[in-house]
């Protein structure tokens, strides 16, 4: 018999059936409350402006705010909204959506909306606002729970049920001292099973981590993945509880961070994206292009040096997009593992020696193996397609070998030396290395190729 296999759930479909049904505000709204946000968010998407406009009052702000969360250029349809409604919307959310709403829109329209927010919400939202993007403090959201370790174990769960009215973050529970700086964190679990007579101190993990507000993304990211918690405090510097941050808001974070290194290794200032103009899209590229072209104007002088070896043994030339091709392969990965322990800070320089080290023994043992496999199958090649002789065909495939393996070394040896340079003079290696290494190992792959060919093969061999 044959099992039905179970296909994605889609209720756009439901939905926009639903909402064009014609039935009455109160039935309609009792039937959308049995789908998911981002469901509705999906058919919200696919009704007429005017259709919307007629739903916006019907579902409310506080349904609004949890709709919106789901879609990606919010800023479209929160403009559909006078800029009181946009403002109650926004208000509803949790701080860090707000702020994630706002920074979509132009300057002037975010100034109008943050000051027509509720109290509670315009200081949350200025407080993220006012951090830099690469500070830890401008991810964090007020959507947690804080009790004070004086309480007993009755009065923590009053205060749990109190403010879980408000914020849903409630698998861990943050407790304050009497000076209202932070003390520690409750696992709501232990909370549950607690015993009244218990004193609520012995719940509290004083232990449990967290992050300071001005520090850099990049350095604590590593730390707070480390723990793997539900949620972790962001604090200010003299210990009061700002915000959190939670597991979903830890997983976009290292998103955005893989993004950036992606566009840091190809030479790019930051991320593009499709709204991009081209200009903008032009200054992210232009700068290490312009460097890489007068760099590979010097790749093509040395390649135009060995024009006697390429005239007098045009075969070389078929194998020239080998060598360089492998050697960037290797810098590349060289690269990627350097940077990757660079992000220990407290890598020590026995350590740093270590890996060079490393990479210049993984780069040998590759090198032979591949200069080995290199030497057969060129050799081969050149005999039977090319019909060179036998012995010629392989000294000119054993110098291709002999070639890639000291390519590949060098290679290795430069895409961890260079990022541990710029490392070592306070440079970001991605930003620098990137580009920089793939036009460096081109030049080394030229001269190291066409150098021992005309070494070898017509100087000491005496091919031609």
């Amino acid at each position: 018999m044959e099992r039905e296999v179970l296909k994605e759930p889609k209720f756009d479909k439901e939905l926009l059936k639903l909402i064009h049904s014609g039935l009455a505000e109160s039935e309609l709204l009792e039937q959308l409350s049995d789908y998911h946000e981002n469901d509705i968010a999906d058919a919200l998407e696919q009704l007429t402006v005017d259709e919307r406009k007629k739903l916006y009052p019907l579902l409310g702000a506080k349904k609004l705010s949890e709709i919106f969360t789901y879609i990606d250029d919010v800023d479209l349809y929160l403009k559909e909204l006078d800029l009181k409604n946009a403002a109650k919307v926004i208000s509803c959310m949790d701080s860090d959506d707000a702020v994630d709403v706002l920074e979509e829109m132009d300057n002037i329209s975010q100034n109008r909306l943050v000051d027509l927010l509720d109290d509670d919400s315009g200081r949350d939202v200025r407080l993220i606002l006012s951090y830099d993007d690469d500070e830890i403090g401008s991810q964090m959201t007020n959507n947690y729970i804080v009790i004070q370790n004086s309480l007993t174990i009755r009065q923590a769960m009053h205060e749990l049920i109190k403010q879980a009215g408000e914020h849903d973050n409630i698998s861990t529970i943050y407790v304050t001292n009497s000076q209202q700086r932070y003390y520690g964190a409750i696992d709501l679990k232990d909370l549950i099973i607690a015993r009244e007579y218990q004193s609520l101190d012995d719940l509290i993990i004083t232990s449990y981590p967290y992050v300071t507000d001005h520090e850099k993304i990049s350095d604590c990211i590593e730390r707070i993945k480390d723990y793997a918690e539900d949620s972790i405090p962001i604090l200010s510097a003299d210990g009061f509880i700002l915000g959190i941050i939670t597991a979903q808001d830890i997983v976009e974070v290292v998103d955005e961070e893989l993004g950036e290194d992606y566009a840091k290794l190809a030479g790019l200032t930051a991320e593009s994206d499709l709204k991009e103009s081209i200009s903008k899209s032009m200054k992210k590229r232009l700068p290490w292009l312009i460097i890489l072209l007068f760099l590979g104007i010097g790749v093509s002088t040395v390649v135009g040096i060995f024009e006697a070896v390429v005239a007098a043994l045009p075969i070389v030339i078929c194998f020239q997009s080998l060598i360089l091709d492998m050697s960037g392969n290797v810098g590349t990965q060289s690269l990627a593992v350097t940077i990757r322990v660079l992000m220990d800070e407290n890598l020590t320089a026995k350590q740093k020696l270590q890996l060079v080290g490393k990479e210049i023994k993984v780069g040998l043992a590759n090198g032979i193996f591949l200069g080995i496999m290199a030497f057969f199958f060129i050799g081969i090649y050149s005999f039977t397609l090319k019909n060179n002789p036998l012995e010629n065909a392989f000294l000119i495939s054993g110098c291709v070998g002999v070639s890639l393996m000291v390519a590949i070394v060098i290679s290795s040896l430069v895409g961890t030396l260079i990022p541990l340079f710029f490392h070592k003079i306070k440079m970001d290696p991605a930003v620098a290395s990137g580009p920089l290494i793939t036009t460096i190992n081109d030049l080394v792959a030229v001269i190291t190729y066409y150098g021992l060919a005309w070494l070898l093969l017509i100087n000491y061999l005496h091919l031609v």
